[in-house]
């Protein structure tokens, strides 16, 4: 998994994830994985999907990469604290996942809890099960 500063100034982790290292065919597989990773912590909580590829597709100006045959998040939320309001502009929590010919890329915004990230991190690694 590799970190990075995307446009400068977003900490974004990145797993890229060949298909032979995993036992998911498809990103609604790696949605379901990450859903059931949601529903059975805690305090975190499932909150929806977005077909980032299919809103694109649909779109009239909409423009999507040829490498790219699929894209969508699973967002959610690990809030078992809200000790200031302005932390709202952090929240919710999204997991990236796209689906190219060879490989998925997985990607996710550095939370600035760190248990959030823990989770986020061990749950995308785990998915490298080949």
């Amino acid at each position: 998994m590799n970190q990075t500063l995307l446009q400068e100034k977003y900490p974004v982790y990145i797993l890229e994830l060949d298909k032979e290292e995993t036992s998911c065919k498809s990103v609604d597989e790696i949605i379901g994985y990450y859903r059931k990773k949601i529903d059975d912590n805690p305090v975190a909580v499932y909150i929806g999907e977005f077909d980032h590829y299919g809103h694109t597709a649909a779109l009239a100006e909409g423009s999507i990469s040829d490498e790219i045959k699929g894209a969508k998040n699973i967002v959610f939320c690990f809030g078992k604290e809200l000790m200031n309001p302005i932390s709202l502009a952090i929240r919710p929590k999204s997991i990236g996942v796209a689906e190219l010919v060879d490989r998925f890329i997985i990607s996710f915004l550095e939370a600035p809890n760190p248990m959030a990230n823990e989770a986020m991190e061990g749950w995308t690694l785990a998915l490298k099960d080949k």
